[in-house]
């Protein structure tokens, strides 16, 4: 509630009022002021308390004012004054509304159109505070949307997004642990696929291995003799073979086989040998065991060149020219294992465990019956070339798994699709571009901004359908409400079709006005020259009942209505003086609802109808009057004003009876203006605005006694008589009425039988 206007500044005609310290206001409080006294600046002045807004102040500086604007208004709540400093007010009364010029140009029309500008503010005030706030949540929520939108766009500028692929796309991109390795695999898979043909036709890895040399089984060679014959024999064929020089033994044992073909003599001397010491001997060393030593130990040296020597180490070396050709081709589509065998290194070794092997063996050969063992040499030679094949062995079978991979290269290849690993090896570098340090950070950003702008879209989307619900649960009752106090207006005209639209603006309210059940719609196109319009269809009494009735519906949806200060700047203004009553009645209404309800207006009897049925301990009255050539506040004493000039009249003639006052001139010329607004009253048939007593007078005479009779006899008498008198005193019918003689005796008769006249 305002308590006390206490200080006006530099305001419009308010040079420096502090009057209004000293008049409190109440719960009504009317403010009567002449037009162009400073009533707009006051309610411009409230307006800006309630909004905050320092415009409609500022514009209304006191012209030639040395000093900016000052007010100082004692207010309920917050600090003890709201005061307006420095362009601003220290506080706000934010549960304050005001009906002015100013809201019917921002929600109603302007002039004597309807703007998209007032569709939108008026679907504001339809919504109501609670959902106006709603809806600035909303608009908050979109512009915060369109903040995170710009922001995005920048980001996204920033990001090197691979071509055809969106930022989006890109920012999402998941990183894997096995990038790498997918990569290298897609690369061969494309590779692959776009070499069909050649994969098709080209082979596996062969076999590539190096011979064993079978050393254990040498050894048992090495190691055998003829365990059946006699040492002695042994010593004495051997001492014999020893004597007969280089290959002694092959010698001897090439001629037994001669003795058995000869037998019993000698091939040689042709001697019988049937008695010979020796050749017993010679037979038993020689026998068909020692035959087959010497035939197993040529067989393993045959064995050993046939699988170690000849052309088998450049059939090896070619192997692995093959390999490596191969492997290079297969690198390009799948893992293949590294080809780095030193092949002339593996022949040397090769080739000197074979000579050592041989050379052994040929040392048996010469003496089968001797015991041999391999050599330090040997085994040393043997074991460099076992390392070779060890060696070659693991290649063989690293190959051998390569295999695998390229079954299923070849497989691949035949059924791989190009485009596919294309799009597919797209991503992947994609993926490595997205993970790297730089390009993540960006991401990063990019997601966290865009999570937000999700969040503020399922809030805006969220005050949206709350927004929507309330205005579809809103507008009808807004409609009835208005058209209700079309009503109570007298207006010939109502509202319809009031909805709420989506326009590139905003919000708006689209309604159309009902005359005569003819729809004139506000909104939309220009209509064509000659076609009803708000323009025209509505007169200004009727746009500004159209306000009102806008203000007073829009008041019913506050549910905290109780606790407002209401203000309303002459709200009679254009309107007809059929409406002026149902104003008045709104008024009371309301001011019995709301916490503080302050009315101004030019017309005092508006203000004293207000009054008169206002409970008198929650009324107050001021008065913005002249002073010198601005304006100050003072107390306005309604009652005064209350009385109008027959209750003066009237009230003349009692006291003079009463108390024979000293105004008998004022009395006399009042005699007629009270008989003529009695029979005005009483008679208003035959009495109709500007008639006369005297023809009045002649009619009540002729109807004396008829059916249409108005006066008896005796009370038209009396008329004449009093009528007679009091045209002594009236202008019209005494040019020298201001002279006539009065007697007071015969004043109070007169007096008397009037008021006695006035009261059948």
């Amino acid at each position: 509630m305002i308590n006390r206007l206490q200080l006006l500044r530099n305001i419009g005609a308010f040079d420096s009022v502090a009057e209004g310290a000293n008049i409190p206001l109440a719960p009504l409080t009317l403010v009567y002021a002449e037009n162009g006294r400073g009533k707009t600046t006051l309610a411009a002045i409230l307006r800006s308390l309630a909004t905050g807004d320092p415009i409609s102040i500022a514009e209304r500086r006191r012209l030639a004012a040395l000093h900016p604007p000052h007010a100082v208004l004692d207010c309920d709540g917050g600090p003890p004054a709201a005061i307006f400093q420095n362009n601003a007010w220290n506080r706000r009364l934010p549960n304050m509304v005001v009906f002015d010029d100013t809201f019917v140009d921002q929600n109603v029309y302007s002039g004597l159109v309807v703007g998209a500008e007032h569709r939108q503010k008026l679907h504001e005030l339809i919504l109501g505070v609670q959902a106006v706030a709603l809806n600035q949540q909303l608009q908050q929520a979109v512009e915060r949307n369109e903040e995170h939108n710009r922001a995005l766009r920048n980001m996204a500028a920033a990001i090197p997004t691979p071509a055809g692929m969106s930022v989006d796309d890109f920012c999402e991109l998941p990183a894997r642990h096995d990038l790498e390795e997918v990569l290298r695999a897609t690369e061969r898979n494309l590779a692959a696929a776009r070499e069909r043909e050649p994969i098709r036709a080209a082979s596996p890895f062969g076999s590539l291995l190096l011979p064993a040399i079978e050393i254990a089984g040498i050894e048992r060679l090495l190691s055998e003799d003829l365990p059946a014959l006699e040492a002695g024999a042994v010593a004495r064929v051997q001492a014999h073979v020893a004597a007969m020089g280089a290959d002694g033994e092959g010698w001897i044992a090439e001629g037994m086989g001669r003795v058995a073909a000869t037998a019993p003599n000698c091939p040689f001397c042709a001697q019988d040998l049937a008695g010979s010491p020796v050749i017993g001997h010679y037979q038993a060393y020689f026998s068909d065991a020692y035959t087959s030593l010497r035939a197993r130990i040529s067989q393993a040296r045959s064995e050993l060149a046939d699988t170690h020597g000849g052309d088998m180490a450049a059939a090896f070396e070619r192997s692995v020219r093959v390999t490596v050709e191969r492997r290079q081709f297969w690198a390009q589509f799948c893992d293949t294992p590294d080809v780095a065998l030193d092949t002339a290194a593996i022949a040397r070794d090769w080739q000197a465990a074979r000579d050592e092997v041989a050379a052994v063996l040929s040392a048996k050969m010469l003496a089968p019956l001797e015991r041999m063992t391999l050599p330090p040499p040997v085994l040393a030679a043997v074991a460099a070339y076992e390392a070779r094949r060890a060696e070659v062995a693991a290649l063989d079978h690293a190959l051998l798994q390569a295999n695998e991979a390229i079954r299923l290269v070849k497989e691949g290849a035949a059924a791989g699709n190009p485009e596919a690993l294309a799009a597919d090896l797209l991503r992947l570098n994609a993926t490595r571009a997205r993970h790297t340090p730089g390009v993540a950070r960006l991401c990063e950003g990019y997601l966290a901004e865009r999570g937000d702008k999700l969040l503020t879209e399922i809030q805006r989307d969220n005050f949206q359908a709350a927004l929507e619900r309330h205005r579809t649960a809103v507008f009808p009752g807004y409609q009835t409400a208005v058209n209700i106090y079309l009503g109570r207006f007298n207006a010939g005209f109502r509202l319809d079709s009031v909805t709420s639209t989506n326009t590139r603006g905003g919000p708006a309210c689209s309604y159309n006005v009902l005359v005569n059940n003819t729809p004139v719609a506000v909104a939309g196109a220009t209509p064509a020259a000659g076609e009803p319009s708000f323009r025209t269809a509505l007169s200004a009494g009727d746009r500004n009942t159209l306000a009102l009735a806008f203000f007073f519906a829009s008041l019913d949806s506050r549910p905290d209505l109780a606790d407002h200060v209401v203000v309303v700047d002459d709200p009679i203004s254009s309107l007809d003086e059929h409406r002026a009553l149902t104003t008045v009645q709104e008024v009371r209404r309301l001011a019995e609802r709301v916490g503080q309800l302050i009315v101004l207006s030019h017309s005092k009897p508006f203000l004293c109808r207000i009054w008169e049925g206002a409970d008198p301990t929650t009324r107050a009255a001021i008065e913005v009057s002249r002073d010198g050539p601005g304006s100050t506040i003072r107390t306005w004493d309604v009652n005064q004003d209350c009385i109008t000039e027959h209750d003066r009249r009237h009230a003349a003639l009692r006291d003079y009876l009463a108390a024979n006052t000293p105004n008998a001139r004022e009395v006399a010329a009042a005699l007629r203006p009270v008989l003529e607004a009695f029979v005005r009253v009483a008679y208003p048939r035959h009495f109709p605005p500007g008639s006369l007593l005297g023809p009045f007078r002649n009619l009540c005479q002729q109807r004396v006694g008829t059916p249409q009779q108005i006066l008896n006899g005796a009370d038209t008498a009396e008329l004449r008589d009093l009528v007679e008198y009091a045209n002594l005193f009236h202008h019209d019918t005494n040019l020298a009425y201001a002279t006539v003689t009065i007697n007071d005796a015969e004043l109070k008769g007169f007096a008397e039988r009037t008021l006695a006249f006035t009261r059948r």
